[in-house]
């Protein structure tokens, strides 16, 4: 159902309400939270996010739940981008 409000839970513990087909990153931005980029077109990587678990790319995905559960939002680690 595209208007009800799907509960997500930021890495700095901010949870929000956001409509199925927002964007990630203006509502990371409202929870005072910043999803790293790089291309913008899905290229690079730099955008991966863990939401429950899945990785998904930030720049080309909206926000969408296949059940009433929160969303819990993780940045993607890469052992070849530590320091």
């Amino acid at each position: 159902m595209k208007n009800s409000k799907i509960k997500l839970i930021w890495p700095n513990n901010i949870e929000t309400y956001v409509c199925e087909g927002e964007d990630w990153f203006s509502n990371a931005e409202k929870a005072g939270f910043e999803i790293p980029s790089g291309c913008l077109t899905g290229s690079c990587g730099a955008c991966e996010i863990d939401v429950n678990g899945e990785t998904i790319r930030a720049c080309i995905s909206n926000i969408e739940s296949k059940t009433r559960s929160p969303l819990k939002i993780s940045l993607t680690t890469d052992p070849f981008w530590e320091d």
